[in-house]
Parts: C-alpha cells; structure tokens; sequence
C-alpha cells in the first residue's frame, strides 16, 4: 500500500440500532472512508445513521448480505479506491482491528486479505452455536479441498479486497452464500488469499439468518448448492478435479 491507496470500509447493517453509532464512531477513529448499507431496517438504524460523517446507500426493503456486499464492491469501485475493508456492525468485528489489515495491505503482494477467527486460540472467545462452527468447518474443509486453498475460517465477512484484482468477478447472490460463490471466482481468478486473525467474538447466538435458513441442515445444503453450482461453471478455470462428484439437479436448495 502506497500513501497513496485510498481504502474504504463497508459496513452493511440490518436493524443495528443497538451497535450502529458505537461502531462507527470507533471505526472513524482510524479511518474518514467509511460506506455504510442500510439494507431496509425498519428500526432506528437510518436516523443514527445520518448523525455520523459517512456515505449511506439505503435500500427499501431487506436485499441481505451478498447485495450488500456487491453494492461496496460497486461503489468502491466507481469511485476509485483502491482496497475495501468490511466488517460487520454487530460488535463481532473489532474496529481496532483496521489498522491489522492495513498493516498488511502494506505488503502489496496479497489481493484478499481474509478475517479467521480459528488461525488461533482465544483465552477470552466467546463459543459460537454448534451448527454455526459445524457448518463452517464442513464448508471450510470442502472448499479447501476443491479448490486448493487452506482457509480455516471461509465465512467471516472481516475482508480486505483490493479492488482492481476483484473488479472482473461476476458475482449474482443477494444472501449469505455470497462467500461461497466468490471463493470459487477467487481462485478461478488467480487470486492471492492470506488470512489474518481476528478475534472470536460471539454478542448473539440466536441471531437469526431468515426465515427457512435458521434450520441448520437447510443452510448447509444452500451453501453447498451455491458452492457447486459455481465450481461447475467455473470449472475449466480451477484446480483439476474441483468438479469430481458434482450434479446439480432439481433437488438443489436455494432458500
């Protein structure tokens, strides 16, 4: 990173009331760039928003996580920075934990510096849910072997993405299968992937992910039907033999 590189933090939020200004006036502490997503929350979110010195994109009615993250991408692009931070508002994301990433953006020879909360262990973390860790490391451990990464962490959203090496991905998920399809484009793109670690943080356990998707067993198969469909058709492009096994059918679950 030269002095040069203009970095922006995106933050997509859904009824973050509780967090939003708390947040915010932490992450202004180590940046003045900051993109907030209201993603069509029906509490106080919009009006906390606009007491803070940051751009806003709003949204009418709940998109979910993968428009969000598509909406930064966008923004960031068209107006010409070079890296994207996000980060959630929940408070499971440190805001002390920019400069990390910063840090490491420093290097110039990585293209997507990538949040793991299990590279290490933490004498204060909070356990996530069973069936989240559980899908997180089923889902780690296939894309690891398909695609020839080594993630330990493939779901938390604490990313650094340099935005020239990104802006030819086509990425089409509006949910939180967004990862999944952009780790497959990531390495069909050629992509550099380093982790960092960042802290276990868990406020919520009962956070809900919507409607049909708060059944564990019906969010592995949604994330795994999003995940195959992309390695088959990105399939010329990655590793030999990501594909082995695959058929997509009528059985596929999306949502």
């Amino acid at each position: 990173m030269s002095r040069h590189d203009r970095i922006l933090v995106g933050i997509p939020v859904y009824n973050e009331a509780e967090y939003v200004s708390e947040v915010l006036q932490e992450v202004l502490q180590y940046t003045d760039e900051v993109l907030v997503v209201d993603d069509g929350s029906t509490d106080d979110t919009a009006r906390l928003l606009s007491e803070h010195p940051v751009k806003i994109i709003r949204h009418d009615t709940n998109r979910g996580y993968g428009r969000s993250s598509r909406d930064m991408f966008q923004w960031a692009l068209k107006d010409g920075f070079d890296w994207l931070i996000t980060m959630d508002c929940d408070r499971q994301h440190e805001p002390a934990a920019i400069p990390e990433f910063k840090d490491r953006i420093r290097a110039g020879d990585i293209d997507v510096i990538s949040g793991s909360r299990y590279m290490q262990e933490w004498d204060d973390a909070d356990l996530p849910p069973e069936d989240r860790r559980q899908i997180n490391l089923t889902m780690t451990r296939e894309i690891n072997r398909r695609l020839g990464l080594s993630l330990t962490d493939s779901f938390c959203g604490f990313k650094a993405y340099r935005i020239k090496a990104c802006a030819d991905l086509v990425m089409d998920v509006d949910g939180y299968d967004f990862p999944m399809m952009f780790w497959v484009q990531a390495v069909a793109a050629g992509l550099r992937i380093e982790e960092l670690p960042v802290r276990l943080i868990y406020n919520d356990p009962s956070r809900s992910f919507g409607g049909p998707l708060d059944d564990h067993e019906r969010r592995l198969r949604f994330y795994q039907s999003t995940l195959y469909e992309e390695i088959i058709r990105m399939s010329s492009r990655l590793p030999k033999g990501a594909d082995d096994g695959l058929i997509i059918g009528e059985s596929a679950i999306h949502g």
